[in-house]
């Protein structure tokens, strides 16, 4: 079980992702969290800096959906404007939401990537369903709710547990 929380790659923020490489890899679509993955989860927008980092992917010819836990309202908000596809309440880090997302880029496990800040619903849910996974760090931990706040306790004691 420990080994589905590893990720393929870890890097610090989205930014430090190589997408050229994730390209010559074959993937093709993009599945991200949204929350403390592209923005903090308090921010109700994406930055400027987001908005050309998405714009870079999409001139690569990526396809890109963000795939969260959170409520429809928060997502909406922040992928509307952008005119990303989204799914909410995806009960990560159940398949069903991985499938839809796939759907919804018309690609297949090989070529899909899962972007995230938590190794118990984005890392362990993209690795359960054979997708490469990428680990951000967080980008703000102080306004992270109560079941985050829970999952962060535990991959630190999973964390410890795979140095042993």
């Amino acid at each position: 079980m420990l080994k589905k929380l590893v990720p393929r790659q870890s890097v610090h923020t989205i930014y430090d992702i190589d997408a050229n490489h994730l390209w010559g890899f074959g993937i093709r679509g993009i599945i991200t969290d949204l929350d403390n993955t592209l923005v903090g989860a308090a921010d109700p927008h994406a930055t400027p800096e987001l908005i050309e980092w998405l714009n870079h992917l999409q001139q690569i010819g990526f396809k890109v959906v963000i795939v969260s836990n959170n409520h429809h309202h928060r997502v909406s908000t922040f992928a509307k404007p952008l005119g990303i596809p989204f799914i909410h309440r995806a009960k990560k880090p159940t398949n069903a939401s991985f499938h839809k997302a796939m759907k919804l880029l018309g690609t297949n496990a090989r070529q899909t990537t899962v972007i995230g800040d938590q190794m118990l619903t984005d890392v362990l849910g993209g690795n359960r369903m054979g997708l490469y996974t990428i680990l951000v760090q967080p980008i703000s931990r102080k306004d992270e709710g109560f079941f985050t706040k829970v999952n962060r306790q535990i991959e630190k004691w999973a964390l410890a547990r795979m140095k042993k």
